[in-house]
């Protein structure tokens, strides 16, 4: 019988939700199992049935407060199938464009700057006392307040859009319940230009970092991965909509330009006993290898280009690491996602000055249908978000496949492939070694609440054991 020992890291700190890693060592401290588990439990699908349908955009967002805004869309999108809708009204749909791009930007200057830039300013194997956003204000203030006030100004966009900051009310089944006024839109130009120097800014330290430690970042974490995202029709990165692209590490296109309310003859989702979280896989490749990443750096991979001219000049920079192929560097994901951070201020900026946010055409009715299916790229990934209604209007299935889940086969990877490079042959574990872990799951900014959804804290606490289950070491961090 082979001796084995288990390390749990629970939770993974700094990101959104609660996560585990457990690692199996063997006798010579070799890993032999790593592991990423989530450990909450999510309701929504089962108790938002029997609901009436007009409900779904406002009660799906409370499964976050990071990125209600993306659920909110994407249940909105789904609403519009359901009362017949299959275009907009531009007012309506500029609206929720500008919506979903403030979300963006907010919640892409929250993970870069409150996140992952501890890891990236301090050094993986930093002291723990100073790693994190405090460190990071104490050091860098101005970087800080760059941060917040990114951060805020997304949040304000969201607010003028949706009603409210988190969980607003601003996409209805059919369309949009408010235009942007004449005042709003001023308010947000004054600060335009600066928002466009702080993303320029932003960007430019994520590709510094992983230009300048290319090295040592290549390796780390990564692996070959296929990628999907939603894609414009004349191929160009959309945010908001699109068909479904999907292709191999290499490029070449495994489906493309799939009408996303077939998503479920090519996308299947499958159940393993020691996650709450499913692992979706491509039909046609199968559960072993059709896993495949999703977020900023699917995105990049997939799309043609970008239609904003700086954040297109920033991709074809990005894609020239790789000449070209896909970029499967996982902490590349930090620098993927300041481009989409750029790209975002680009189209905010276009939007504000659209007279479209002016009209007052903001409803379309049509007849009803008893299902639908809404899709949007929120700030982790493709979103999906699937419905069905009975004769009294009430949901009677529900299905959602969030960004985050869509990643959880390569979160399993990357803490194999750390704890491997970074683990294997330790007799003791240290701080720093695990959080080259939580470095790896970090990059992809995760979501656990959305995948999962629970209430609760609890502190990191990791735990070593022999092969006969005696405690051997243990750390504990609140």
């Amino acid at each position: 019988m082979s001796q084995t020992k288990r390390v749990v890291i629970e939770p993974v700190t700094r990101v959104e939700g609660h996560g585990k890693v457990s690692l199996l060592l063997d006798e010579n401290n070799k890993v032999k199992q790593a592991r990423f588990h989530v450990v909450e439990f999510r309701g929504f699908e089962r108790f938002i049935q029997g609901r009436p349908y007009w409900e779904v955009p406002v009660l799906v967002q409370r499964l976050c407060g990071i990125c209600p805004v993306s659920h909110h869309l994407a249940a909105a999108k789904a609403m519009d199938k359901i009362v017949g809708v299959d275009k907009l009204t531009p007012t309506a749909e500029k609206m929720r464009r500008l919506m979903h791009y403030g979300q963006m930007f907010q919640s892409h200057a929250l993970h870069f700057f409150h996140l992952c830039s501890p890891d990236l300013l301090f050094g993986f194997d930093a002291d723990p006392a100073i790693r994190n956003v405090i460190g990071v204000a104490l050091k860098y203030p101005d970087l800080a307040v760059q941060g917040v006030m990114m951060r805020k100004y997304g949040q304000e966009i969201i607010r003028a859009t949706a009603g409210k900051k988190i969980h607003g009310t601003g996409a209805i089944p059919g369309g949009i319940n408010k235009n942007l006024s004449i005042a709003e839109r001023d308010e947000f130009l004054k600060d335009i230009k600066q928002m466009y120097d702080w993303s320029k800014s932003a960007l430019k330290i994520a590709k510094d970092y992983t230009v300048q430690n290319l090295e040592k970042l290549t390796p780390f974490a990564s692996f070959d991965s296929s990628h999907l995202s939603l894609i414009r029709e004349d191929g160009a990165m959309d945010l908001y909509h699109g068909n479904l692209r999907a292709i191999d590490s290499q490029g070449k296109k495994i489906f493309d330009q799939v009408d996303y309310s077939k998503y479920l003859d090519y996308i299947v989702e499958e159940v393993k006993p020691w996650s709450y979280m499913k692992f979706p896989f491509i039909k046609q490749v199968g559960p072993q290898d059709g896993w495949y990443r999703v977020g900023p750096l699917a995105r990049l991979n997939t799309c043609d280009f970008i239609d904003t001219p700086l954040a297109e000049e920033a991709r074809k920079e990005f894609m020239a690491v790789t000449n070209g192929k896909p970029n499967n560097i996982t902490m590349a994901y930090h620098w993927a996602r300041m481009i989409e951070l750029l790209h975002s201020i680009e189209k905010i900026n276009d939007l504000l000055n659209d007279k479209d946010l002016q009209g007052n055409d903001l409803v379309v009715k049509g007849q009803k249908r008893y299902e639908g299916v809404g899709l949007i790229e929120a700030p982790r990934g493709t979103l999906f978000h699937h419905y069905k209604i009975d004769e009294n209007d009430q949901i009677t299935m529900a299905n959602l496949i969030v960004s985050t889940t869509n990643n959880n086969e390569a979160f399993n990877r990357s803490v194999q492939k750390v704890a491997a490079d970074h683990i294997d042959g330790v007799a003791k574990i240290t701080e720093g070694l695990l959080n080259h872990i939580e470095v790896a799951i970090r990059a992809y900014d995760p979501c656990l609440s959305c995948a999962t959804h629970a209430m609760g804290k609890m502190p990191l606490k990791v735990t070593l054991y022999d092969y006969q289950g005696n405690e051997i070491d243990n750390k504990t961090k609140e």
